[in-house]
């Protein structure tokens, strides 16, 4: 059974898909007879109008006739219904005459299979189109399509005879990831049709996010059948994913059933992103149950234009007009306006119409000509096949661009050899718009990005509120928003943040959650000594080694300087405690001096008791260089000062232990061993055990001497000023000449120890030189283990306490004699050898 065809006949025939019917009632087949003709429901205002605006452009050049002199169009229209296997069948209708297309009189080839109509325009869904496009290709029938948009038309390998005069989803798709880019969105959900648009279309964004390092919250496909159960799951899913921000890549039909599903859930406050199939669908737009939940929504619609004389051709339709009967959708049409039956087949339960009924008195989506974007694809698509038949006219024999440079035949128009002119037409329209094809039959990619605004009166407008052009030079921006102009969905003016996570705000850091998508992360705060100064940083940075992080990791600054200064508490207590020392040393020289002609002062040889104590005075004095801010000087000053006030000290008191110990071993009268070691010598041992300490500090200071350094270690947040040795060569020298010294000091105190107690203090000098040792012995590692200031207070401890055990050893006894006991401080108490008293 023949399908309906609306059909004019003319010189040249154009063939016609429009999908006049959203869908086909499904026979019940008993496989016992026969079974009925398909039936399409729900007629499809919108498409219609597309197909009279063919029928409009058809008429505007056969009436004009500047492009076709002589020539009169005609066209064979069939209805699709919105499934592929009816456009399949209309197709074959189209290709099935023999000589609807030749122009009258002329006769075809012998034998010769030709089809109907040179070249088809439509279908509009990419589902219909990829199943024509595949018939067609076999024959070589150029097929220009007004609303495919599916990216795989655009491989010329499987649809070799395919045009169309709308974008490629691919730069669809590059706009709504500018789109998502601009506005900063990272968690966005994915809804498509379950065919070839919705598919294809989805896996291409889905794609081009990941790469931006967004994500998809989910990505789920409407059902075909359209099942309310798989839409409250869809919905459920993208209630639970977090996502503000929605795509809906799906034709108007299938948008339709997931925002009905979206209002029995009780879903709001999504932001939706429209395809452009239903981003100016007057079908969603008008009711107004969806306002509520698509005021708001944004998306990227085709050019529009406003072409002069068709509101008034949609109007003059009237079942009463002379060619009415031969319009088989034209009865559908009036009874679906009218919700009247004209009693052609039956009306069912509907009212007959009056006869009275006119298109001017009803506004619907028809006679909406506001938004003319697939009906001026329409347009474009008649014209540029017109072009194409012009150019094949205008072919100067012997210059054509066939075999043997032959001219197409003008007559029996052979479609392949259309095809070959519609890809190469080029032409400016009425509009300004220029109209070309590229290598994969595309047209320039423009898209005007559109904002559903709800309307005082109740009514949503569509504002354009930017251009995407993918033809935009090198070095522009492809993508221009106002931004000033957008309303957000429930009204809002500020832009809604769809994250799977928080931003990390300045001094945190993203951490990836194990198994989770990438924009799903944690806010880690920087360690101490990193920062990071903006919103949602990948990584920390350190600071420089002189600088810190401060305590919310924004900045880096300097870092505090850390030295053993007068003014923190350690400073404070050894430099008492140096001042003490000091104090008690200058006491003892007074009480010396005061009793400096008693026995027990002038038997120790009073020179070298006050030449110990001054020399003690300079080893308590010496620790102060080592408190404050390190310099040049100071650190110079700070270690020869130690080295050499120490030999001096140690010197004096091994002086008085070799003047004792040769005193009670020179046994025979008038002996010359004491004379070689009498006052002149003990000061020539002296000088000369302290002038080699002061050759080497010497050295030390001109070959490499101490300077201060800065410590900036990077997990500290101080800056530690110490001395550096220069040469640990030189700093071991020093230590270890001070250490021989007490070394041979404390071995002949311990060999004197058993001559009289009354007199000699070689005992005393044992236990001091003990004291001294084990305090520089213990001194070595606890230097060495020290951290920072922490090593300078470890030596000036060191000096105090060798200096105090010298001072208490060697001295406090005989103080202890000479203030409390004077009844010992005698010449005969001290030259008696039956006194045994122990200090």
């Amino acid at each position: 059974m023949p399908l309906p065809v609306l059909e004019k006949k003319g010189d040249v025939v154009l063939g016609g898909l429009f999908s006049l019917h959203d869908t086909v009632v499904e026979p019940s087949l008993s496989f016992t007879h026969k079974p009925p003709a398909t039936q399409c429901t729900r007629f499809n205002f919108r498409t219609f109008r597309w197909m009279q605006t063919m029928i409009f452009a058809v008429e505007q050049i056969n009436r004009d006739g500047m492009l076709l002199p002589n020539i009169t169009l005609g066209y064979k229209i069939y209805d699709s219904c919105s499934t592929p296997h009816q456009a399949l069948k209309a197709a074959m209708e189209l290709m099935g005459s023999a000589n609807s297309s030749l122009a009258e009189g002329a006769t075809p080839d012998e034998g010769g299979c030709r089809g109907s109509v040179p070249a088809v325009i439509g279908d509009g869904g990419s589902t219909q189109s990829l199943v024509v496009a595949r018939f067609l290709g076999v024959f070589h029938v150029p097929q220009v399509s007004y609303f495919s948009s599916c990216a795989c038309l655009s491989d010329k390998k499987d649809f070799p005879a395919f045009l169309r005069t709308m974008p490629s989803d691919f730069f669809q798709v590059d706009a709504l990831v500018q789109l998502v880019q601009h506005f900063g969105w990272t968690w966005v959900g994915v809804v498509a049709g379950d065919d070839a648009y919705g598919r294809g279309g989805a896996n291409i964004f889905a794609d081009e996010v990941r790469k931006l390092g967004a994500c998809v919250a989910l990505h789920e496909m409407i059902p075909r059948n359209r099942e309310q159960a798989e839409i409250s799951s869809i919905i459920s899913k993208i209630r639970s994913s977090g996502a503000r921000v929605i795509l809906v890549f799906a034709v108007e039909q299938d948008a339709a059933a997931l925002f009905d599903g979206a209002l029995r859930e009780g879903l709001s406050g999504i932001q939706w992103l429209a395809s452009e199939a239903w981003s100016t669908a007057a079908v969603l737009s008008s009711p107004k149950k969806y306002h509520p939940i698509l005021q708001g929504s944004m998306g990227f619609a085709i050019r529009r234009a406003e072409i002069p004389g068709l509101q008034d051709f949609l109007l003059r339709l009237h079942p009463s007009s002379p060619d009415a009967n031969d319009d088989p959708f034209l009865v559908p049409f009036w009874e679906e306006v009218f919700e009247c039956s004209l009693g052609v087949k039956g009306g069912g339960d509907r009212p007959p119409c009056t006869g009275e009924e006119d298109l001017r008195s009803v506004t619907n989506i028809y006679s909406d000509v506001s938004q003319l974007r697939i009906s001026y694809n329409v347009y474009k698509a008649v014209y540029a096949i017109v072009y194409a038949i012009r150019s094949m006219r205008s072919c100067a024999k012997g210059k054509g661009p066939f075999a043997g440079q032959a001219c197409p035949d003008v007559v029996n128009i052979e479609p392949w050899q259309l095809l070959h002119y519609i890809k190469q037409v080029e032409y400016l329209n009425s509009f300004g718009d220029e109209v070309q094809f590229d290598e994969n039959g595309d047209p320039a990619a423009v898209y005007d990005l559109v904002n559903w605004h709800l309307s005082p009166s109740g009514e949503i407008q569509f504002v354009t509120i930017g251009k995407f052009d993918e033809n935009t030079g090198v070095g522009q921006q492809k993508l221009q928003i106002q931004e000033e102009k957008i309303l957000w969905n429930g009204n809002e003016t500020k832009v809604p943040l769809s994250v799977c996570s928080s931003i990390c705000p300045p001094g945190t850091r993203k951490a990836i959650r194990p198994n989770f998508p990438i924009c799903c992360h944690d806010c880690v705060v920087c360690t101490a000594g990193e920062i990071s100064n903006q919103t949602d940083a990948v990584e920390c940075v350190k600071c420089l080694p002189e600088f810190w992080s401060n305590e919310a990791r924004t900045t880096c600054i300097a870092k505090k300087v850390e030295f053993l200064s007068y003014g923190d508490n350690m400073g404070i207590a050894l430099m008492a405690v140096s001042l003490i020392g000091s104090f008690c040393t200058c006491v003892v020289v007074f009480i010396f001096s005061w009793n400096r002609t008693t026995p027990i002062v002038r038997a120790n040889n009073s020179e070298l008791s006050f030449l110990l104590l001054f020399s003690l005075t300079l080893c308590f004095l010496c620790s102060l260089t080592f408190i404050g801010q390190p310099s040049e000087w100071s650190c110079m000053l700070r270690h020869t000062a130690f080295g050499i006030t120490f030999v001096l000290c140690i010197s004096c008191i091994l002086g008085k232990t070799i003047v004792v110990l040769i005193a009670f071993r020179a046994t025979i009268p008038g002996s010359m061993v004491i004379k070689w070691f009498g006052p002149g010598q003990q000061k020539a041992i002296i000088a000369c055990c302290t002038s080699i300490q002061v050759i080497i500090c010497t050295v030390w200071l001109v070959v490499a001497p101490p300077t201060p350094v800065k410590l900036m270690p990077r997990e500290s947040a101080l800056v530690i000023l110490l001395c550096d040795e220069g040469s640990h060569v030189a700093f071991a020298l020093v230590l270890g000449y001070v250490g021989l010294l007490a070394f041979i000091c404390l071995l002949l105190a311990f060999l004197a120890r058993k001559l009289p107690d009354n007199f000699n203090e070689a005992r005393l000098i044992t236990f001091s030189m003990l004291i001294f040792c084990a305090v520089w012995v213990a001194f070595i590692p606890a230097y060495i283990s020290s951290p920072g200031k922490y090593s300078t207070v470890t030596e000036v401890f060191a000096i105090l306490a060798s200096s105090f055990g010298l001072l208490g050893c060697i001295f406090a006894p005989k103080c202890y004699v000479i203030l409390l006991r004077p009844e010992k401080n005698t010449r005969k108490h001290l030259m008696s050898k039956s006194f045994s008293d122990k200090f």
